[in-house]
């Protein structure tokens, strides 16, 4: 869906699918259908496909019903070629849409407001080339900070910035954990059983959905217990069945989930259900007893490059298999 806008802004016409992703929830692609057609375009939805034409994109004021990371850089993109002047209010504010204003003005783009609730895009008849450093996975960083204070490690993450990572960091540092911040680097050192801390997710600067299920299995092994609230998704806790077969204690009731930390897990097959949930999947496996078999691990691969040997070089027991139907688990 996200090639939707550009391809319509640039050549007048577009035809992509409907977008398909982890199954954590509605996600309705009507922010990004109804802001496009704001910007002046038509719209048609024929055998899952979404089917757009315009002559021109014409400049509009735009309020978004909802905060949508993809639904902001959709119309951040397509506003670019528009004739005119754009204002997207209630726009996400999340790092990754101030990274793709940069770039795109870095290609000619007349963009101000990025990292606010509100954008202001002044129209270019076209875009150039340009370099640009994309940022950081700040989730993956999150993802190998929350292995090491389970694990009672000692880790120094390079090419990251901490600024991305205020609320996870401060609830790593509630955790018990020891942070140190270098320029872009993060050490984290864990000396301890990490202490039961509570989460509620929402939308950027605060806590991210994308870090709820790790921070899930950190509490199924901490000292003490731990609500956890959903307020971004309404299906994300399919990952918690799963935890229970490892032992986790936790019981959840419609958006909120209380999770009472156990001294250790037990390994048992498991089953991936979605990206987030096959890496708190990951990180409950290292340190529970035994051995534990997580399958349906293409969901991990769309999220992580080669977790198994980034976790396997600090240490850990980790390899792909494959299992009885021959795909990798």
């Amino acid at each position: 869906i996200l090639v939707l806008g550009p391809l319509l802004a640039r050549h007048g016409s577009a035809e992509v699918s409907l977008p398909g992703g982890c199954a954590i929830g509605s996600r309705p692609v009507t922010v990004h259908l109804n802001g496009l057609q704001a910007l002046g375009a038509e719209i048609r939805l024929e055998d899952g496909f979404v089917k757009a034409r315009a002559q021109r994109l014409r400049g509009a004021s735009i309020v978004m019903e909802m905060v949508s990371v993809t639904g902001t850089e959709n119309l951040l993109m397509a506003a670019t070629l528009a004739e005119g002047h754009t204002r997207i209010e209630n726009a996400a504010r999340e790092p990754e849409v101030v990274d793709l204003a940069r770039m795109l003005n870095a290609m000619g783009a007349r963009i101000n407001g990025a990292g606010t609730s509100v954008i202001e895009v002044e129209g270019v008849d076209s875009l150039h080339g340009c370099e640009h450093q994309i940022l950081p996975d700040r989730i993956e960083t999150g993802t190998y900070l929350v292995a090491a204070a389970m694990t009672g490690g000692d880790v120094f993450l390079r090419r990251t910035d901490p600024r991305l990572l205020d609320s996870v960091l401060a609830k790593l540092r509630e955790a018990g954990a020891e942070l140190y911040e270098d320029g872009d680097g993060i050490r984290l050192r864990m000396q301890q059983r990490p202490r039961a801390v509570d989460i509620r997710t929402a939308p950027y600067p605060a806590f991210p959905t994308d870090m709820q299920a790790q921070f899930m299995a950190l509490d199924a092994i901490a000292e003490g217990s731990a609500k956890i609230t959903e307020t971004i998704f309404e299906n994300r806790f399919m990952h918690v069945s799963e935890l229970q077969r490892l032992g986790a204690r936790i019981d959840s009731d419609g958006k909120t989930a209380v999770v009472r930390g156990v001294p250790r897990l037990q390994g048992a097959p498991v089953m991936a259900t979605d990206l987030r949930a096959s890496a708190c999947l990951v990180l409950a496996g290292l340190v529970a007893e035994g051995e534990t078999l997580i399958d349906r691990i293409y969901h991990l691969d769309r999220g992580y490059e080669v977790i198994e040997e980034k976790l396997g070089a600090l240490g850990a027991d980790i390899r792909r298999v494959r299992n009885q139907s021959g795909k990798a688990a």
